[in-house]
This record gives structure tokens, sequence and C-alpha cells, in this order.
């Protein structure tokens, strides 16, 4: 039987798994039975996984609780595979996606501020999400997550993946990244789920942002360095550019850092999974996953191997 830890707040929901014996582990303590152990399940917030991998001869697999998984991979031992948290997340990250456009579109945060002050604000015209378009870049689990909801705004979608397909009931079409320049002056928001890699690191820099039209919204919850952050403070500096961010680069935002206080950007911090949806998704996640391992030897979904 197959020795596999996991995060003690996870154990009761995945239940016994046939195949596999699960040892509850935080990874903050010494390893139970180290040199039995074949999988690791690292928790949600990063415990120090990364030196206590080397505590386990016999393993020969990590799983993440995330979904991004460029963090991990230095550090992954020799010969043993990475597994990433396929869809777990999409619906949390895509629930913060909308309501982080929707505050910036109605102007939320100035009511909080109003609020704070007593101050009844003269009424205005306020942007709309309904007809407003929406190009999303990434548009895997969470991008598809989010292009529902903002159809049910009444919002038009223009889906960019890595590379260009038919589409699929939501989009008439999925363009290819390559397209996005020619997309971008037609953004009413551009909202980032895509993950982080050497293609898409500064994706959004620059001369990507200058093609946006005046007033058009960023929308991030994909990696902080997809954008180049400098740029895009230029940017909302002068007013010409909004921005409503779950992740920012650097990460965590130090608490001098001009995104804090630059007028029309909105930060929340990378919060987007932590939900009350998580336990029960990421355990059911689990029990797929590790049946599997009881069954094959290997977990599926693997991203990497050392």
């Amino acid at each position: 039987m197959s020795v596999v830890t996991v995060p003690p707040s996870l154990v009761e929901l995945v239940g016994p798994v046939e195949g596999v014996e699960i040892l509850p582990w935080d990874l903050r303590t010494d390893p139970p039975r180290a040199g039995e152990v074949e999988v690791v399940v690292v928790p949600t917030h990063q415990a120090p996984w990364v030196t206590r991998l080397a505590e386990l001869p016999g393993l020969r697999a990590v799983q993440l609780s995330s979904a991004g998984h460029e963090h991990a991979l230095r550090f992954l031992p020799p010969g043993v595979t990475l597994s990433n948290a396929v869809g777990v997340h999409d619906t949390a990250t895509a629930e913060l996606a909308l309501a982080l456009l929707l505050a910036a579109q109605r102007d939320l945060p100035d009511f909080v501020r109003a609020q704070a002050s007593g101050e009844w604000a003269a009424p205005r015209q306020r942007r709309s999400v309904a007809d407003s378009t929406v190009v999303v870049v990434g548009y895997g689990g969470i991008g598809r997550a989010l292009a529902t909801r903002l159809r049910a705004c009444e919002a038009e979608v223009v889906a960019v993946a890595s590379r260009a397909r038919a589409g699929d009931g939501l989009v008439d079409r999925v363009h290819g990244v390559a397209e996005l320049p020619a997309l971008l002056p037609r953004a009413d928001v551009l909202a980032l789920a895509t993950p982080l890699t050497e293609g898409t690191r500064r994706l959004v820099d620059a001369a990507a942002l200058a093609l946006l039209p005046d007033d058009a919204l960023v929308v991030n919850v994909g990696r902080g360095a997809v954008v180049d952050t400098d740029a895009l403070v230029a940017e909302c500096a002068g007013g010409r550019l909004r921005a409503a961010l779950d992740v920012t680069d650097p990460e965590p935002l130090p608490p001098d850092h001009p995104l804090w206080s630059t007028p029309g950007v909105l930060v929340s911090p990378h919060t987007a999974g932590s939900t009350s949806a998580f336990a029960p998704r990421m355990a059911r996640y689990l029990r797929a996953q590790l049946t599997a391992y009881g069954q094959r030897g290997q977990l599926p979904h693997v991203v990497a191997t050392g």
C-alpha cells in the first residue's frame, strides 16, 4: 500500500482511498514515516515543503493545491513528478475576477470611501459591464468560467489562448495570442487569467497597454509578472487606464509600492482561491488523483518532472 501525506484539514474530507494509506502532515513538523512516503500533497498556504522534500528518500510525486506551478519547478527533486490542481480554483477565481471587474466599472471603492465619511455621493453615470467588450487572455478553465459569468452580464467576450481554435458555444472562436495586438484597441476590459510561462512573462508590456483605448480596465487574476508593473503604474497614474489586480509583481506588494496609491487601481491580496468552495473541491480532486495513484502508481495531470 502506498503511503501519501495530505494536509490535516483535508484528510477527513478525502476519506479512505483503495491502495493508499493517507497520513496527515502539514509539512511544518518532522515527516511521518519519512522512508515510506511516496506522495506529498502540499498545503494551500506554502509550508516549508521545499526543504522537507529532501527528507523523503522514497518520494515519487508532489501534488500541489494550486493551479499555478512555476514557483515549484526549481525545488523539485530529480525524478519526482509534479501535478497541479486542475479545475479546483476555476470557479472561485472567476468569481473574484468578475467581482473586481464589477467593482471597478461601477466605482465601488468610491462608495466605500464615501460611506466611511458619511457622504452621499452625487449621482452620476457609471460604466456598465453590459454591452462592454471583454478580452479574456488565458482561455483555459478559469477563462471559460469567467466567460460564462460575463455572458450572463451581457458582455461581449473575446477569447485569447496560446493557439487559435474553434469556438465552444460561449465564444464564436478562440484567437491565438499572436492576434492580441489587433484585439486590444476594441477592449473595454482586458482580463488576464493566463499562467506564467516564458511566453506570457511581460505579455502585457508598455506597447500592449498603449494599444488599449482610454479608460480601459486591466483585470489580472493570472500571475503578476504577465504585466509590466511599471508600465501599468505609468498608464494608471496618468489617468488613461485603470486596473483591478488580485496578483502583482512583486508579490506580496511592499507597503510603499506605488500600486497601492495609484488612482484607478484596486488591489486584492492574491485571494481568489481562498473561499469556502476550496476544501470540498480539493478533496474531490485529491480523491480522484489518489485513486489513480493507487491503481497505476502515478498521479495524473503531471506538469513537470524533476
